[in-house]
């Protein structure tokens, strides 16, 4: 690896972790993983003093990783109508509004994607609306982040068109997958998202994409960083871009503990 690669390839593993929603979505999900998955998040590794934008968990979590985390800058952002996407709008909504009364930061939505598919575009936008005022409310507004399952969608018109109307209904962001189904993010579907996000952003709009779902190394972030570098204002950062991933740590953890001793990139 030339001394110019490796420069490169710091810059992207420091970017990939300022813009990580680090995660925790299991079943068997406990109090004491949670506590773990704050305390990687709060120190990914020494000498490492770059922080995650996020910890992205279940909502019963969401008192107790706010207390963890403290004034440390860490958002919490929990998931609602997860994995399925197939609950009611009166439940979707108590959810996220259990989760705001815990103080979350950021709510990542499933959208009804098979619902949408069977045809039923009119509730697939209802549910984002609602949530969407919901999160929008308050002293406090949550970033609603909207989960579109882009492997499920499959074809790009219909990925498009279901961003669309997630955005129309006030989505933040949209995100590609779950994680919890195959194929998950792909760099064609987060093409396909870019191009929507790109169309807001020439009416005034800013919104940002997530990237969730089989990203294991920094060499696979970085193919996501530069495709959203040439579409995100004025380029991808934790603001506009966000991976959900937990296993990509590790990689973003070799890559900078490799060389600890130089300068870590300071932008992001």
């Amino acid at each position: 690896m030339t001394e110019t690669t490796a420069t490169d390839q710091r810059r992207q593993a420091a970017r990939a972790l300022a813009c990580l929603d680090l995660t925790s979505l299991n079943d068997d999900d406990t109090p004491e993983r949670i506590d773990a998955l704050c305390d990687r998040a709060l120190s990914p590794a020494p000498g490492i003093d770059i922080q995650p934008a996020a910890v992205c968990i279940y909502p019963n979590f969401v008192a107790r990783a706010r207390a963890r985390l403290g004034g440390s800058g860490i958002a919490v952002a929990a998931v609602a109508n997860f994995p399925l996407g197939t609950s009611s709008i009166e439940d979707v909504i108590a959810e996220v509004k259990r989760a705001m009364a815990d103080d979350v930061d950021e709510i990542d939505c499933v959208f009804p994607f098979r619902a949408y598919l069977a045809g039923d575009h009119l509730v697939a936008g209802e549910l984002v609306r609602q949530v969407g005022e919901v999160c929008h409310s308050g002293s406090h507004p949550t970033l609603l982040k909207v989960i579109l399952e882009t492997g499920v969608l499959h074809e790009t018109e219909t990925i498009k068109a279901a961003a669309a109307v997630a955005i129309a209904n006030g989505a933040d962001f949209v995100k590609t997958s779950t994680g919890k189904l195959e194929p998950a993010a792909t760099p064609e579907a987060a093409a396909a998202l870019l191009d929507v996000i790109g169309a807001a952003q020439r009416t005034g709009q800013r919104i940002g994409l997530k990237v969730a779902g089989g990203v294991k190394t920094v060499e696979d972030a970085s193919v996501y960083l530069d495709l959203a570098d040439g579409c995100l204002e004025p380029e991808a950062h934790p603001g506009n871009f966000r991976f959900g991933a937990s296993g990509l740590l590790n990689d973003i953890v070799r890559v900078l503990g490799s060389s600890l001793d130089a300068e870590l990139p300071t932008d992001y």
